[in-house]
C-alpha cells in the first residue's frame, strides 16, 4: 500500500509561445523515473492553448484518448470525418486503434482554451478508430464521482476500449467529501481548486496523488471547492 503526492512544481513544463503544457508523468523529450506512468495511465498533460492556435493535424496509433475541457473551447477534426466542439462538461474519447489523424484547435480570437489531455492504453491494438463525445454536467450537477470515460458500461459516460481502466470526475462543493475508488492503482488529479486526502496530504491545483492498493480514502474539497480527474485502473 501507497500513497505518492506529486505537487504542480514537481511537473514536467513545455512552453512554446502558443501553449504552456505541464506532464504530470514522462511525455516527450521528457523523462524521469519518477514520472513513469500509473496503472494503465500513461499521459496526463495540462494545458492551456492561446487564441486562434493550437495542435495541427498529426497522427496516433493504438492509444485510447480521452479530454476534458475545464474553459474555453477546443476544436477537434480527424482523418474518419470526426469534427466536435468541446467545452466544460463535455467529455471526448478518440480511439487512435489501426491509425487515426486530427487537429485540436482553439477557434476564439481572444479566449484561452484550458483543457487536461489523459492517454490510456487500449485492451486491443489494431481496432478501428473511433470517436465518441458525451455532455455530462447534468450528472456532475448531482454531486459526487460520476464516471466520465468507462470500459466497464457505465451508461453515463463515453466508452473506452480498457476493459481495466475508469475515470470518474467531481465538481466539489466547498468541504464535500467523496471516496476514492478502491482500485489496484487510482490517479487522483486537481484540475481545478484545491483538496485534502484523509491522510493529511494536501493537493493544489495541479497536484496528483498516486494510490497503489490503498483501499477506501477520503478526499475533501478545499474552502474554494475542487474538479477532480480520478483514474481507477487494474
Amino acid at each position: 500500500m501507497s500513497i505518492t503526492i506529486q505537487q504542480p512544481e514537481d511537473r514536467f513544463v513545455t512552453q512554446i509561445g502558443w501553449l504552456d503544457s505541464k506532464h504530470s508523468m514522462n511525455f516527450g523529450e521528457h523523462h524521469d523515473r519518477a514520472h513513469e506512468q500509473h496503472g494503465l495511465l500513461l499521459v496526463n498533460n495540462d494545458d492551456i492553448v492561446a487564441p486562434s492556435s493550437g495542435f495541427g493535424t498529426h497522427g496516433h496509433r493504438d492509444m485510447e484518448i480521452v479530454t476534458w475541457v475545464l474553459s474555453g473551447q477546443l476544436a477537434h477534426r480527424d482523418s474518419e470525418g470526426n469534427d466536435g466542439l468541446l467545452y466544460p462538461g463535455l467529455a471526448q474519447r478518440m480511439s487512435a486503434g489501426s491509425g487515426i489523424r486530427h487537429s485540436e484547435m482553439n477557434p476564439s480570437p481572444d479566449e484561452a482554451v484550458h483543457f487536461i489531455q489523459m492517454w490510456v492504453f487500449p485492451d486491443t491494438n489494431g481496432i478501428k478508430p473511433g470517436y465518441q463525445q458525451m455532455d455530462i454536467n447534468a450528472e456532475l450537477a448531482k454531486g459526487g464521482l460520476v464516471p466520465i470515460a468507462s470500459g466497464k458500461g457505465h451508461d453515463a459516460a463515453i466508452a473506452i476500449h480498457q476493459r481495466d481502466a475508469v475515470l470518474w470526475g467531481a465538481r466539489l462543493q466547498p468541504r464535500e467529501s467523496v471516496t476514492l475508488p478502491d482500485d489496484p492503482r487510482v490517479h487522483t488529479f486537481v484540475a481545478l481548486g484545491s483538496a485534502e486526502l484523509e491522510t493529511g496530504d494536501l493537493l493544489a491545483q495541479g497536484a496528483a496523488a498516486r494510490l497503489t492498493d490503498a483501499g477506501e480514502v477520503r478526499l475533501t474539497a478545499g474552502a474554494d471547492g475542487a474538479e477532480v480527474l480520478v483514474w481507477a485502473t487494474a
